[in-house]
């Protein structure tokens, strides 16, 4: 199943769901922001991580936003990625050992 990189972030309005947020989050993307991960998703993975953060955010405080960026190849990702100020340094997701 081909894998897309997905921008998350996230504005959650109290501290314990941010937490869990977060600790959900770790498990699926490399962390890139305060409360922004760059993710390598398939479709299965993505309504995974959905369903997961159904559970945890609460739908009239928080938010949860997911920004599809394209589909995962041999295009660079930091040739995508712009910025301002300091520069975006991709981790090299391939070689992490778990």
């Amino acid at each position: 199943m081909p894998k897309k990189y997905v921008l998350v972030s996230y504005d959650i309005s109290d501290d314990k769901r941010w937490r869990k947020v977060y600790k959900t989050m770790k498990g699926y993307g490399e962390h890139i922001q305060y409360s922004v991960f760059l993710c390598q998703l398939s479709e299965l993975q993505e309504a995974k991580l959905k369903a997961a953060l159904e559970d945890i955010v609460h739908h009239q405080d928080d938010q949860v936003m997911f920004v599809h960026i394209g589909p995962v190849n041999d295009i660079q990702l930091d040739k995508r990625i712009s910025t301002v100020g300091r520069d975006y340094i991709p981790l090299d997701l391939k070689n992490l050992i778990f």
